[in-house]
């Protein structure tokens, strides 16, 4: 298994890129290939530079987090994000993962890789915790303008998704909304709705933003705007409720004792609440596995996008999407 990682995306790359790919290299034994300027890369593998299972694939551009995506990755065709790509349509890698610009490497998945067939828009899709198991959010920022038809395109990619990686046997779709009444919403969410209770999708009605996390669904579908910010607010509620607490315990010596009593315990939360836990976001529609991580990742994030790559591989959800897209579209 060999995975093309975007040294040179993300907020902290190439150091935090490169620590968390050399972790999945030896936690996984994944071959791990390093895209970016060899130089900067080499600094940070230290002294034993490149070794058995990680090799430096040199090239001379970065697409900046704040450049236009498409534009960024059709003149920048040396950067890399577009040259991981081309490793992974070579044949050379498994699939991709980078941290830097989500809608540049959405776009250079796009442009080199193409779409599944009877994919419109691929998607992120995001696996958040649940109180009872595991959520998929999707899409979480790949979309911010979406017809009917794209939002049930993302039921039936994650579905594929769901089944082939988390195991559910027949997950629970529901849609984004600001009530559980079937005639809520603007137009756009009144029409996916529609489509999605005539699919073949288990699919259960509206949900609203309080019950993501419910387990009331194993699925979310929205735009990628109202997704993306979804994500972030709860990415932030997660960070703020870790924050209070501990300043709260520590503000009392009762409370210092509680916490050291329950250390582990306090620790198993945060690291259930902490996105790094799942490392990343996979694009679905597109032919290939390509993995967009947070901007802000730490080595810990890499790794488990790294992980995530191995899985979706391993699992073959590209071939199961492709023939769930082919299935649903023969019922219409």
């Amino acid at each position: 298994m060999k995975i093309a990682v975007d040294a040179m995306g993300g907020d902290n790359a190439p150091k935090v890129v490169v620590q968390g790919a050399v972790k999945a290299s030896d936690e996984l034994g994944v071959d791990i290939i390093l895209v970016g300027d060899s130089k900067v890369i080499s600094v940070e593998l230290g002294d034993k530079g490149e070794r058995d299972h990680i090799r430096v694939h040199h090239c001379g551009e970065v697409v900046l987090m704040d450049e236009s995506p498409f534009k960024a990755v059709r003149s920048k065709r040396d950067s890399s994000i577009r040259v991981a790509f081309d490793i992974l349509k070579n044949g050379e890698a498994d699939a991709v993962v980078s941290a830097g610009n989500s809608g540049a490497t959405m776009a250079a998945a796009i442009i080199t890789l193409g779409k599944v067939e009877g994919v419109e828009r691929p998607a992120l899709a995001c696996v958040i915790p649940g109180d009872e198991s595991k959520v998929i959010l999707i899409d979480v920022g790949g979309n911010v303008d979406c017809r009917p038809v794209h939002i049930l395109q993302f039921g039936i990619m994650a579905n594929a998704f769901a089944t082939s990686c988390l195991g559910l046997q027949r997950p629970k779709v529901g849609i984004l909304n600001i009530g559980l009444e079937a005639g809520k919403g603007n137009e756009q969410v009144r029409l996916a709705y529609d489509l999605l209770q005539k699919s073949p999708l288990n699919f259960v009605g509206n949900v609203e933003g309080r019950d993501i996390f419910s387990g009331q669904v194993d699925i979310v579908v929205c735009d990628g705007f109202i997704g993306n910010v979804a994500l972030k607010l709860s990415e932030g509620l997660a960070e703020s409720v870790t924050y209070r607490l501990k300043e709260s315990m520590m503000g009392s010596l009762t409370g210092r004792a509680l916490a050291l009593l329950g250390r582990s315990l306090f620790k198993r939360i945060e690291e259930t609440l902490d996105y790094a836990e799942y490392g990343g976001a996979p694009i679905l529609g597109i032919k290939g596995v390509g993995i967009v991580c947070h901007g802000n990742s730490s080595a810990r994030a890499i790794k488990n996008a790294i992980k995530m790559a191995v899985n979706y591989v391993e699992n073959r959800v590209q071939d199961r999407l492709s023939g769930q897209i082919a299935e649903f579209q023969a019922l219409f």
